[in-house]
């Protein structure tokens, strides 16, 4: 995403040891921070949602299609006209009759995403398309009224939940804010009785990205909008975790704070504790859960963080060229994100038929076989003194395939349960042994004796020995794939 020195220190919301007791939360960043992460997220390592809406119909290149096809110029704008002609004919609204969904089943993929190993899992509620992906009885432009005839966020809800799973809901609509070339009379987009998808008049060159605020920023009325959507998602499906994308200090402060105020007070009404993220400093630090996009944090954090990525190299929705992560980075992804004190959330692109992609479903359960042997090396884990042996700096592709390497002990990740450290191989040693060098003697990092060392997945108790130079660990037979866990238990409790 970014350069993310210097944000991440102040990302770090406090962190509750036990359930918080009942706090009236009030639209101010001082009543906000009194939030504390519940223990269930501290507790959750790994998450699966989806992009799907119109913008899987085209299937081309990038689930921002419905901006770059109104962008004069651009590659997307090009391949729109030659394929479905000129946008006063054919704009982005002529997409949703194609947006049928009639293959959807939301407990066949709340069951997909739990035998992956998710532990919540859920939709993005509603993109920066402005199409609503639930009933809404704020604007005629939702799944319901138009294209799959279904509240997909509402069936997703009750699927998830009854899975045991937490439920999120994600929310991108400050994106949608000048999308769309509203001012260009020449396309659908400026026609005024379809301001209910493509939003309020807006000048040229009223859009920016991220770095660079919108000129002028929405109204009162886009704001209201905004938060009233936010409300009706929240009180007609009481989602565990409600995840924002960035840009969304365009949005003004205050609309923000009442936000998080009514879903904090909102949860006390339901018993439970929540979880909100945010990116960058669109939230006041102290008051959420920091996410990061595409990207991880170099070495271990003293506070739980989030990143969300996709199963597919290039895009977030379907596309018809798809170039989708192996198995093996998926997992070594997370593992490293893990051992850093954080949590994933992986993003799969089904089609617009509802179908999801054969190859994304053999890789969900690939992760799924991985979890069955692992699990207890991910799940219910708090990091160790240090997050690994390996390099720090971690670029996008890093910890890929692993090919033509020399040295596996300088990948290894730690993370810790009770009494027992895991030390986890990103691959199977080359030698009849493992050598975590972190451990040896002359590091000084263990305080505690070892009992006894086990491979998870193999009933083998295992021969080592303690060295200057690390833990030998004398390796049986291999079991599974992709990253090794190795059982390490102490005499006394790790941290």
């Amino acid at each position: 995403m970014g350069a993310l020195a210097g944000l991440l220190a102040a990302c770090s919301p406090k962190e509750a040891v036990q359930q918080q007791s009942e706090i009236k939360y009030e639209a101010d960043w001082e009543s906000l921070s009194q939030y504390e992460v519940p223990e269930w997220w501290k507790n959750t390592k790994f998450g699966i949602y989806f992009h799907w809406g119109p913008y899987s119909v085209p299937a081309h290149e990038t689930e921002w299609y419905s901006h770059y096809m109104y962008n004069d110029g651009h590659p997307v704008r090009k391949y729109h006209e030659e394929t479905y002609g000129p946008l006063s004919e054919f704009g982005y609204k002529d997409f949703i009759p194609q947006f049928t969904g009639e293959h959807f089943d939301a407990e066949e993929w709340a069951k997909l995403f739990k035998e992956a190993g998710a532990q919540f899992a859920g939709p993005v509620a509603e993109h920066a398309d402005g199409f609503a992906m639930w009933d809404s009885e704020l604007t005629d432009w939702d799944a319901v009224q138009m294209g799959p005839k279904k509240d997909i966020v509402g069936e997703m809800a009750k699927a998830v939940k009854g899975q045991d799973m937490k439920f999120i809901a994600t929310y991108h609509r400050h994106w949608m804010y000048a999308w769309y070339t509203t001012w260009d009379k020449n396309t659908d987009a400026g026609d005024p009785q379809y301001e209910g998808l493509y939003g309020p008049w807006t000048p040229k060159g009223t859009f920016n990205m991220a770095e660079t605020k919108s000129d002028p920023l929405p109204d009162e009325k886009f704001n209201k909008e905004w938060l009233a959507r936010l409300d009706e998602i929240m009180d007609k499906y009481e989602p565990d975790i409600i995840w924002f994308d960035n840009r969304m200090d365009i949005i003004g402060e205050d609309y923000r704070k009442e936000f998080l105020a009514h879903y904090y007070n909102k949860a006390q009404e339901w018993g439970k504790e929540v979880v909100c993220t945010y990116k960058f400093h669109d939230l006041e630090e102290g008051t959420a859960v920091l996410d990061l996009e595409r990207s991880r944090m170099k070495d271990k954090q003293p506070f739980v963080w989030l990143t969300d990525d996709s199963i597919d190299w290039k895009a977030w929705c379907h596309i018809n060229d798809p170039k989708y992560k192996s198995t093996n980075r998926l997992v070594d992804f997370l593992v490293d994100v893990v051992s850093k004190n954080g949590a994933v959330l992986l993003n799969i692109p089904p089609k617009a038929n509802g179908e999801i992609p054969q190859e994304v479903v053999i890789r969900l359960k690939e992760m799924g076989q991985w979890f069955a042997i692992n699990g207890e090396a991910i799940y219910d884990t708090r990091p160790f003194k240090i997050y690994g042996e390996g390099p720090q700096e971690i670029k996008e592709g890093h910890l890929s395939e692993h090919k033509n390497k020399e040295a596996v002990a300088e990948d290894i990740r730690f993370t810790t349960k009770g009494n027992n450290l895991y030390a986890i191989a990103l691959d199977w040693p080359k030698e009849d042994h493992l050598l975590v060098k972190s451990l040896g003697k002359s590091q000084n990092i263990l305080d505690k004796e070892i009992k006894s060392i086990q491979l998870l997945g193999s009933d083998a108790k295992l021969n080592y020995s303690l060295e200057e130079e690390g833990l030998k660990i004398q390796l049986p037979e291999k079991v599974g794939a992709h990253a090794f866990a190795f059982k390490i238990e102490l005499s006394g409790q790790v941290m």
